[in-house]
């Protein structure tokens, strides 16, 4: 499979949570705080959205509730130009995604709400009604995975898309309190890992699976040789391994002043994908993602923190430039 030609043709069907983002002031602290601006989160959104703003097409598969809250979401998905004809509204006590976080590093708090959580009934059938020979590639994150029925309808979707013709993407994205046990998350995150064609996944991450974070650079070796034909394995500040074409690169990352901790990863993923879409060599793609993700950081917000192609080339141009590989 040609897995960055599919990836140039720049269409995405996204698979995984939409929610609703409740952030303060910058430097307020949640129980001071007095007022929030609202915006949308999920990883799978703000990936969306981050490819849609670097001038890509993404739509999104999911399930939100039958609420303000849902409709918040659709209505905000469909401004960032992510199509919403996938996602399907769920009834009862099923309730999307709230998250809280401050906009501020020392004492950073965020306060997730998923109890029952409407991404969670998305079904085999919700999935089996999306037209894959439409998109270019699949993408979703590792949370999607850690309930049923959301879990098998990804896997399906990923027999269907593979079907198709479409590599997966995935970014492990492994949240301890949505999954029942951390055993469960490393059998299946690492199951989806080697049902997957691209993998992009921090140092712990990779560790999880590997069942010893001593062992997760090996691990990520391991799926690039065995069956993914990219895999980015991220150090934080220490940069980046790239695994691609038998070769394994080292890079830095763009250094900013971080307002919070969230939405790095949703914005590399955006910015990688969107910049080997726009024909760049994979080092200058995974540079570009930790450029995206360094802007994200710096500002209030995860899918409004996301940079536009002006944004990005603007940032390029006026930071010193990468820290050098370790």
């Amino acid at each position: 499979m040609d897995v960055i030609g599919a990836i140039k043709k720049n269409r995405f069907v996204v698979v995984g949570r939409v929610g609703m983002d409740l952030f303060p002031p910058a430097g307020v602290a949640m129980e001071d705080v007095a007022s929030f601006s609202a915006d949308m989160g999920g990883s799978s959104a703000n990936i969306a959205a981050g490819i849609v703003k670097l001038g890509g097409q993404a739509s999104l598969v999911t399930r939100v509730s039958d609420d303000a809250v849902g409709r918040f979401c659709v209505k905000k998905l469909g401004e960032y130009g992510v199509g919403t004809q996938h996602v399907m509204v769920v009834g009862g006590e099923h309730r999307t995604s709230l998250a809280l976080y401050e906009s501020r590093i020392e004492g950073h708090q965020s306060v997730i709400y998923r109890n029952g959580a409407a991404d969670f009934e998305m079904s085999v059938q919700d999935v089996e009604a999306v037209e894959y020979s439409r998109f270019s590639a699949l993408i979703t994150a590792g949370t999607v995975f850690a309930s049923e029925p959301s879990r098998s309808a990804t896997f399906r979707a990923f027999e269907l898309a593979r079907e198709a013709g479409l590599p997966i993407i995935f970014d492990v994205d492994y949240r301890p309190y949505s999954w029942p046990s951390a055993q469960v998350a490393q059998d299946v995150l690492s199951r989806a890992g080697a049902l997957s064609d691209v993998i992009v996944g921090n140092d712990d991450e990779f560790g999880f699976m590997a069942g010893d974070k001593a062992k997760g650079l090996d691990m990520a070796r391991q799926l690039a040789t065995t069956s993914a034909s990219i895999v980015v394995y991220k150090m934080g500040e220490q940069g980046a391994v790239t695994f691609h074409d038998g070769t394994e690169r080292r890079s830095g990352i763009y250094p900013v002043t971080a307002l919070k901790p969230t939405g790095a990863g949703d914005s590399f993923m955006a910015g990688f994908l969107s910049s080997l879409a726009d024909g760049h060599e994979m080092d200058a793609a995974v540079l570009r993602g930790s450029a995206c993700a360094a802007i994200v950081v710096a500002k209030p917000g995860c899918a409004p923190a996301m940079p536009n192609p002006e944004d990005l080339q603007k940032f390029l141009t006026d930071h010193a430039g990468p820290t050098e590989p370790t």
